[in-house]
């Protein structure tokens, strides 16, 4: 990039930048509320799939927790437990 076209990019940008344009185009009442709904609907579903995941991670947890007993139950009887 040449020294000039540096000096217009330069000048475009902050003219770009000081123009300031207003929206064209205004939301509805309905198309507002309609907006607010679906951002809810998504707050909603995020909620709802973390909170299958604490679940799951917590089944997972109980899960593990039980196999090791049941593990050491079993070397217990065979190894220490005699009759």
């Amino acid at each position: 990039m040449t020294p000039q076209e540096r000096a217009d990019f330069i000048a475009d940008i902050a003219l770009a930048l000081s123009t300031k344009q207003e929206p064209t185009e205004v939301l509805s009442d309905d198309e507002v509320r309609a907006l607010k709904l679906f951002i809810k609907k998504q707050e909603q579903s995020i909620a709802l799939r973390q909170s299958i995941i604490e679940k799951s991670l917590t089944a997972l947890l109980i899960a593990a927790a039980l196999g090791l007993f049941g593990m050491a139950t079993g070397w217990f009887t065979t190894h220490l437990y005699r009759p």
